[in-house]
This record gives C-alpha cells, structure tokens and sequence, in this order.
C-alpha cells in the first residue's frame, strides 16, 4: 500500500501541539497592520485551536 502524503494546504495552516491539539493562525493576521489598532493587532497574534467540528477533518488532510 502506498504511503499517505499530507495535504499541502493543510500543512502551511495547522499546526499540531505537543498533545495533540491542531492550531490555526487568525484569520486577518498576514498583512495591512497599519489599518488595525494596535489592539486589534496584539489579539490577533495568538493562534488558536481548530473548532471540534473541523478537527477531523485537519487531522486527516495532516496524516494524523
């Protein structure tokens, strides 16, 4: 059987924690911080865990 390949996508988005967890990054977090406060931009550095309804999904298109 072959090998499974990991989704391309998947994995420039999700990342897996030491336990297991998947995080994203927020959305609005790339670029243009200079028509955000600095507020807005502080909140936006934390990544953030996957929503329950779309781990499996992630989990899957990372090979996990």
């Amino acid at each position: 059987m072959p090998k499974m390949k990991t989704h391309s996508g998947a994995k420039k988005r999700f990342r897996v924690t030491g336990s297991g967890k998947i995080m994203h990054q927020r959305a609005r977090h790339v670029h243009k911080f200079q028509e955000r406060t600095a507020s807005q931009a502080r909140r936006l550095v934390n990544d953030k865990v996957v929503a329950g309804a779309d781990e499996k999904t992630a989990k899957k298109l990372l090979g996990r």
